[in-house]
């Protein structure tokens, strides 16, 4: 169970997660972000230079997230900055434009540099932005769906303008990042259990000066004159 909240609030932050937004430019990667971060939209807004960040502050699971999302140039000339904005990410959203068939076969060679320079367990969401504008789609939903299975990807549809599935979206992400951050504690949890147990059951030789090493458990006992 996800909730939702308006901003930051003074309450313990359990986890903080880092998600990258990246994709050519113009695909709607800042509006997405502002009208998840702030449920705000602007026709007039400008291409990002270099890379800006928004947070929001979530509630998993009764455990509380800020999601840190990172807004990255579409640019070429800036994808280098971008670059190093990977490091860190425990989650991606691959985004392209429905309208724009360039941009969705771009999406190829940005999975490419992000698995190139991201943790292996990177959540990756392929998102096609700007269902608004469904009339003059370039890109059709089976051939989304059909890659996303292929490079095993989560998938959506988006509007950013209309609000349509944008929290969804960045929910189901920070979501499954959860997931995979909770099971991986688990699992670290269990093997420094099992580490723990198998040292109290396994003996440990005792050196004592003059003498060879004993057991432990063994008795032994000496006298001094």
């Amino acid at each position: 169970m996800s909730k939702l909240y308006g901003g930051d609030f003074n309450q313990k932050i359990d986890y903080v997660f880092k998600a990258v937004l990246i994709g050519d430019s113009a695909v709607g990667k800042s509006q997405l972000l502002a009208r998840f971060s702030r449920n705000e939209f602007s026709l007039d807004s400008k291409a990002t230079i270099g890379v800006e960040f928004q947070t929001r502050t979530l509630e998993i699971d009764h455990k509380t997230i800020k999601a840190q999302i990172w807004d990255t140039a579409g640019q070429e000339r800036y994808r280098a900055v971008t670059s190093a904005y990977y490091r860190g990410a425990v989650g991606a959203m691959l985004v392209y434009d429905i309208t724009k068939r360039q941009s969705f076969d771009h999406i190829a060679r940005w999975l490419e540099e992000l698995r190139g320079h991201a943790d292996k367990n990177i959540v990756i969401m392929l998102v096609g932005n700007k269902t608004d504008l469904g009339s003059l789609r370039a890109v059709p939903t089976e051939d989304a769906k059909e890659f996303a299975e292929k490079e095993n990807l989560f998938f959506i549809e988006t509007s950013a303008l209309e609000a349509t599935n944008v929290d969804t979206a960045f929910v189901n992400v920070l979501t499954e990042i959860y997931r995979v951050v909770s099971k991986k504690s688990l699992v670290a949890n269990e093997a420094e259990s099992a580490a723990g147990s198998s040292a109290l059951l396994r003996g440990k030789e005792i050196v004592v000066p003059g003498q060879g090493p004993v057991p432990s458990g063994s008795s032994y006992s000496c006298c001094r004159s």
